[in-house]
C-alpha cells in the first residue's frame, strides 16, 4: 500500500496575523510558518499504518512557493519516504489543488490520500472534497479514528451530533481531525537524515492544470473590535437587559 499525504506550508497558529496597510492580504514577511496543524496529524497516522506494516511506503506532496519545501522535509523527517514539491508563485485556490493533485495521484498511483481536514488560513475545508469528485474516489472527512483492513478502512468521523463511524473501500481520500492522533516531534537525527530523502521538483505550468484564480479578492480586513462586557448584579438584572436592551428574550 502507498500513502500519499498532502501538506501545506502556513502561518504558525501563535502568530498574530496583520493586515497589510493596503488591505491586500495579510502580512507574510518574516513571519513564522509552520505545516497545517491537521496536515500534521495526517502524516502522523500515514507514518503510524507504514510502521504497523500495513503500508510500504509513504510519499508527501506540499504545493506552493519555494520555501514550501521546508514543510516537506519535517514530513520526511517524521517519516515520510519522499517528497514532491509542485511549484507555484502565488496563492492558489482549492479547486486548482485538487486539479493539481489528481494529476499526481494519476502518475503515483497511492492507495490512500491522506490530507488535514481544512487549512487554518483560508479555512475553506474544500480540496479532500473536490479531490474526491475529481477522481471518483470514496471520501472519509473529519477522521479522529482509522482502522485498516485487507481492502477497506473503518474511520470514525466527527460530526455535529456525535462520532459517526463508516466502512469505505480502497483507494479512497481520507481528511484527519486533530483528535485523530498526537504528531511526534522531528527529532534531530531524523532532521538530518531527511536532508538525504529525495524531493521531486515540478512545476505546475508542467501539469497543464489550469490555476487561475475563480474568486476576486476585492479587500481584506480585520474583524470590528469587540464592545466591552458588563456587570450584573442578579439574574433578575440580568433577565431585564437581555429582555429590554438585548431583546434576546
Amino acid at each position: 500500500m502507498k500513502i500519499l499525504v498532502a501538506v501545506k506550508r502556513v502561518i504558525d497558529y501563535n502568530v498574530q496575523i496583520r493586515i497589510k496597510e493596503d488591505g491586500s492580504g495579510v502580512v507574510t514577511d518574516n513571519v513564522k510558518m509552520s505545516t497545517n496543524p491537521p496536515d500534521d496529524n495526517a502524516i502522523e497516522e500515514a507514518v503510524k499504518i507504514k510502521e504497523a506494516g500495513k503500508a510500504a511506503e509513504v510519499v508527501a506532496i506540499t504545493i506552493g512557493e519555494e520555501k514550501a519545501q521546508e514543510t516537506l522535509r519535517k514530513a520526511l523527517a517524521v517519516g515520510a519516504d519522499r517528497g514532491i514539491h509542485v511549484k507555484v508563485d502565488n496563492i492558489i485556490e482549492p479547486l486548482a489543488v485538487s486539479k493539481i493533485l489528481q494529476k499526481i495521484v494519476d502518475k503515483e498511483k497511492p492507495d490512500l490520500v491522506f490530507m488535514g481536514k481544512q487549512a487554518i488560513d483560508d479555512d475553506c475545508n474544500q480540496t479532500g472534497q473536490m479531490l474526491s469528485a475529481l477522481l471518483n474516489w470514496p471520501q472519509a472527512t473529519f477522521a479522529s479514528k482509522i482502522e485498516v483492513k485487507e481492502k477497506s478502512l473503518e474511520v470514525t468521523r466527527e460530526i455535529d451530533e456525535g462520532l459517526e463511524t463508516i466502512e469505505i473501500n480502497v483507494p479512497a481520500i481520507v481528511t484527519c481531525d486533530l483528535r485523530l492522533n498526537e504528531p511526534r516531534y522531528a527529532s534531530l537525527p531524523n532532521i538530518m537524515k531527511a536532508k538525504k530523502k529525495p524531493i521531486e521538483e515540478i512545476s505546475a505550468s508542467d501539469l497543464g492544470v489550469d490555476i487561475a484564480p475563480r474568486v476576486e479578492q476585492i479587500k481584506v480586513e480585520e474583524p470590528p473590535k469587540r464592545k466591552a462586557g458588563i456587570k450584573v448584579a442578579n439574574v433578575a438584572e440580568l433577565v431585564q437587559k437581555l429582555k429590554n436592551e438585548a431583546k434576546v428574550i
